[in-house]
């Protein structure tokens, strides 16, 4: 553990999952092309992530499961294979259907790599280097959204449609080949937890893992902070920023390559912060989730365009929402057992991508309506109905906000039964301060003592 083969298979582990957020964010920069190559409306054209989603929410706990029982080097494998096939038939595809089924494939491949890639990190690493690293790998995975804003944008634009998502076909290949010969499930000489359970057993754990109350907070934490930057990316910032704030192409770019830079710099953060102040996590995610309302109801008051400034901090705000989501999977970690973490962080991991896909699909079915009935004179993606549609997204910012706060609720109760009781942040921060002024007089007291 922690030697460098622990460093090269999780830096294998990191380049699939980066791999498979370039697949994942593809058609997000690809949107407005395929309205043409496909004539699709808004609602037919969230469909296509929308559905992609729903395929990766609906396998997160199946997943977790089969990553318990084969081991992580099986599922990412099998995982990048499986969108490298969805994007060869999305280079072929002429219509929706076809569409659709190539992102259902991604949507399945997708969705065995990142539980797969979080299951190796408390394999080859010690516990407390474990929050930190959950952060890096899913902040450096998101640079694969920076590989779809650059380079596979440049190619959709210069070579067209079919070789821009062949290429991202190869990517697939490479990640399947790598991930195949590097990764190992377990350092050599200890045998990797494994779950042999039969049907019986597997629904015992489910059943078990969900009922963890740990678990639950896990899910609605992830449920709140990451879906609304998920929508964003995804599908409805690019048309939003182009045809409702009316920036061009290449700003909304630098603006969404920002989400990607600042989800980077702040998820180490995050996960130190997490790794020293373990009984505030729930705080943090409650936090983020009110300063996100606050960005968006900024954003959605403004009577014409948004001044850049407050784009930009739209867009800081949501990034932080990617590594604020990462820390549900530390409630997976750490209230479980390691035989049951792939079954709890597929359970968590469902959170995000149900919410986002509700408000993704909503937020399309309210921009048709109101273009419907002539809602605005500017067309379908006008800002007077990005407006109306995204503020959905309050409804389901309040939802999770509430079952936070319900389930922290319960948390802290079964603690309290157990003896462990969280001190009131104002007596955390007094303790602190006093730690911190000990420390100084400690270091001046050495000083004089070097001085004498």
């Amino acid at each position: 553990m922690n030697g460098k083969r622990a460093w090269l298979v999780w830096g294998v582990g990191v380049f699939a999952y980066l791999i498979a957020v370039t697949h994942r964010t593809s058609f997000g920069v690809a949107g407005l092309v395929a309205t043409d190559r496909f004539d699709a409306t808004a609602s037919a054209l969230s469909a296509f992530t929308v559905i992609q989603l729903v395929v990766y929410a609906v396998l997160q706990i199946p997943v977790g499961v089969l990553v318990d029982r084969f081991g992580p080097r099986v599922m990412i494998a099998t995982g990048a294979g499986l969108m490298a096939v969805g994007q060869l038939q999305l280079a072929a595809a002429t219509s929706v259907p076809g569409g659709v089924v190539g992102r259902i494939f991604v949507g399945a491949g997708d969705a065995m790599t990142f539980i797969a890639v979080i299951r190796i990190i408390p394999l080859w690493f010690p516990s407390f280097r474990v929050p930190v690293l959950t952060q890096l790998t899913g902040q450096l995975g998101q640079l694969g959204q920076l590989i779809s804003l650059v380079p596979f944008a440049f190619v959709l634009h210069a070579a067209g449609w079919s070789p821009a998502f062949a290429g991202l076909a190869g990517l697939g290949v490479l990640a399947c080949v790598l991930s195949a010969a590097l990764l190992r499930n377990a350092p050599q000489g200890m045998e990797a937890p494994a779950s042999k359970d039969g049907i019986k057993e597997t629904a015992v754990n489910l059943t078990t893992a969900w009922q963890q109350p740990g678990t639950r907070l896990g899910m609605w934490s992830h449920f709140a902070t990451q879906f609304s930057g998920t929508v964003f990316v995804l599908t409805w910032g690019y048309p939003f920023l182009v045809s409702g704030q009316g920036l061009d192409s290449g700003t909304a770019s630098v603006l969404l390559s920002l989400f990607v830079v600042v989800g980077i710099i702040c998820g180490p953060f995050l996960g130190s912060w997490v790794g020293r102040h373990p009984l505030r996590r729930s705080s943090m995610v409650l936090a983020v989730t009110l300063a996100t309302a606050a960005a968006w109801a900024a954003v959605i008051a403004q009577s014409g365009p948004s001044p850049l400034w407050l784009l930009v901090l739209l867009v800081l705000v949501l990034a932080i929402g990617g590594p604020a989501s990462m820390i549900a999977f530390d409630f997976a970690r750490t209230f479980n057992p390691s035989h049951r973490i792939g079954t709890a962080t597929g359970i968590v991991n469902v959170g995000g991508f149900v919410a986002a896909l509700i408000s993704m699909y909503i937020i399309g079915i309210i921009l048709d309506l109101l273009n419907s009935v002539g809602f605005s004179s500017d067309g379908l993606y006008s800002l007077d109905a990005f407006r109306v549609a995204f503020s959905f997204q309050f409804i389901v910012l309040g939802f999770g906000f509430a079952a936070v706060a319900i389930t922290r609720g319960k948390v802290r109760r079964g603690m309290a039964e157990r003896g462990e009781v969280v001190p009131p942040l104002r007596d955390v921060l007094a303790d602190n301060r006093r730690r911190r002024e000990q420390f100084k007089k400690e270091q001046q007291a050495q000083r004089e003592s070097r001085k004498r």
